[in-house]
């Protein structure tokens, strides 16, 4: 199943360097298509505390820091249940921002923070099982379809009191910091990245440091449907995949699609936006506590923007 999921995304991102353009619709600046929601009035000079992002966020990446609610279901090699609620609340928060020449282009400095958790609906107070932390110090840069992100983040995981007590496995710390770099380039509708991260200190301590990570997006262009001046509305998809040296490179690979809705502004300001999404992973688990374990879900969420 790993190898035809990576054989899909290979062939995805290869189609998409096949047949999509690397230039803007008209009048359309290279970055607006991810909703980096840079007004006009920031798209020059520096801007102290400034809106929007000149990166744009990895859809499918379940730590990409971001704020959802989804309903998944599947199975683990450890005791995390079969149905679980999954939540995230996350942000990035702009400290100050150089703009390059054309608008969208420049370079920006922020903070960014998340939290992940997991809630097993299977029991009767829906208890919490595990909860990652992030936080994170990203660097970002664009030059026309060019981007790029460089950060150093922390992650630390817990494991929920309740869980705890009714499974009696041992609790272990992990938590680390990493630094990780993130090239991308827009293809018309499309956006292939690839880097990855090394583990400058991690707990436990014999863990190897290396991960690579790449993945594809295709968002809608033009032709989004418009529901008046109440939203506009375009399908999205993503495939995400990582590879991790402690794992012996075993592959993890999460996919998402649907729609994405804003509201339309005329003054050029951030949109309120929302996404109703199908959501699949397959490899090792993306939740902190149980690295080691082998996670496959499937489900459907709810995404937006705080």
């Amino acid at each position: 199943m790993r190898q035809i999921a990576l054989r899909t995304c290979l062939t995805l991102v290869a189609a998409a360097l096949a047949c999509c353009p690397a230039r803007a619709a008209e009048g359309e600046a290279p970055h607006q298509y991810c909703n980096t929601n840079i007004p006009p009035d920031e798209a020059t000079g520096f801007v102290p505390l400034p809106e929007g992002d000149v990166f744009c966020p990895l859809l499918a990446d379940p730590k990409d820091p971001h704020s959802y609610i989804a309903y998944v279901r599947g199975t683990s090699t450890s005791p995390l249940g079969t149905d679980l609620l999954s939540v995230g609340i996350g942000d990035h928060f702009g400290i100050g921002r150089w703009n390059g020449y054309h608008g969208g282009d420049g370079f920006q400095i922020g903070l960014e923070g998340a939290v992940f958790a997991q809630f097993d609906l299977n029991t009767q107070s829906y208890d919490l099982i595990n909860a990652d932390y992030t936080f994170g110090l990203p660097m970002t840069y664009r030059f026309g379809a060019f981007s790029g992100r460089a950060r150093v983040y922390h992650q630390s995981s817990h494991l929920g009191d309740e869980f705890v007590l009714r499974s009696r496995i041992p609790r272990e710390n992990f938590s680390f910091e990493a630094a990780e770099v993130i090239l991308s380039f827009d293809l018309g509708p499309a956006r292939v990245y690839a880097g990855g991260e090394y583990l400058i200190h991690e707990l436990p301590q014999d863990l190897e440091d290396w991960v690579l990570h790449g993945g594809l997006e295709l968002r809608q262009r033009n032709g989004a449907l418009r529901l008046g001046n109440v939203a506009s509305a375009r399908f999205i998809a993503a495939g995400d995949v990582k590879s991790v040296q402690d794992l012996d490179w075993e592959v993890a690979v999460s996919g998402i699609a649907g729609i994405e809705f804003s509201r339309p502004r005329e003054s050029g300001h951030a949109a309120r936006v929302w996404s109703l999404l199908g959501h699949y992973y397959y490899g090792p688990s993306p939740y902190g506590q149980f690295f080691h374990s082998e996670v496959s879900y499937y489900g459907v969420g709810l995404h937006f923007s705080l």
